[in-house]
């Protein structure tokens, strides 16, 4: 009986699969553009011609741009879960706050609870990093700077929780989470000593995940987000009170 012959997969495609895991896992974000040529055929111990054949297969793939004289770049469509009519679609109707706050719930309360168990000596000072740029823009009060360092936070929380899915879905939405930390802080820090509590709740987040307790950070995930929702509810209702006292008046007139 005559056996099948076993093929040698090509270089090229072995360096490919290897940037594609790279890519999925988090190493190349998004936008990053990548190593020079010599650097990566350095890393993977390979030829830059074997190399430059991967990169064409993932530039094929879509996975991969190049820029005339500017290098190569991870596409900046890598990870995006939602497609751009609807992203704006949400970004724009601010009655599905609450949705995008329920699936925040499940989303961020599961890349904690991961994030505790799996976070690396690497994961767990990039997430101290991120939690000290947070600090440092509450001090200033800038809602928008706070919004991005927030969102950062949120985002390196997803990459310490070592799980694809979660986090090219988070990072999916990424942009319309920035947009929507940005209304809600907007409001929020109207409400007395808004800030002191949110950084307190991200500290406690962080404390639990540094301790590697994920039933604790899952908890202290949902805590955050309830504070956050509680205060849009309680804000919502004092504008309703506020438009109903206004059309009192005006039909009185």
């Amino acid at each position: 009986m005559s056996q099948s012959r076993l093929e040698t997969p090509r270089l090229s495609d072995v360096i490919m699969q290897r940037m594609e895991s790279m890519i999925l896992e988090g190493s190349f974000k998004p936008g990053q553009r990548l190593p020079p040529e010599r650097e990566l055929a350095t890393r993977f111990g390979v030829s830059r011609p074997s190399l430059r054949e991967a990169i064409q297969k993932l530039a094929a793939k879509g996975l991969l741009t190049s820029r005339q004289g500017g290098g190569t770049f991870v596409s900046e469509q890598v990870g995006s879960s939602f497609s751009d009519p609807l992203l704006d679609l949400l970004a724009n109707h601010n009655e599905f706050q609450y949705d995008l706050l329920e699936f925040r719930h499940s989303l961020e309360g599961l890349s904690a609870y991961y994030a505790a168990l799996r976070s690396t000596p690497a994961d767990k000072e990039r997430l101290q990093a991120r939690f000290e740029e947070l600090r440092a823009t509450y001090e200033d009060q800038d809602p928008v700077r706070e919004a991005e360092a927030d969102a950062a936070f949120h985002l390196a929380i997803a990459e310490a929780a070592h799980n694809v899915v979660l986090l090219h879905t988070i990072r999916g939405l990424f942009n319309l989470l920035e947009k929507n930390i940005v209304e809600n802080l907007s409001l929020l820090f109207e409400r007395d000593n808004s800030r002191s509590q949110l950084l307190a709740q991200h500290q406690a987040l962080l404390d639990a995940i540094l301790a590697g307790d994920g039933e604790q950070a899952r908890k202290m995930s949902h805590q955050h987000l309830v504070y956050v929702e509680e205060g849009l509810l309680e804000l919502s209702k004092r504008e309703t009170r506020l438009e109903r006292s206004l059309r009192r008046v005006q039909t009185s007139e």
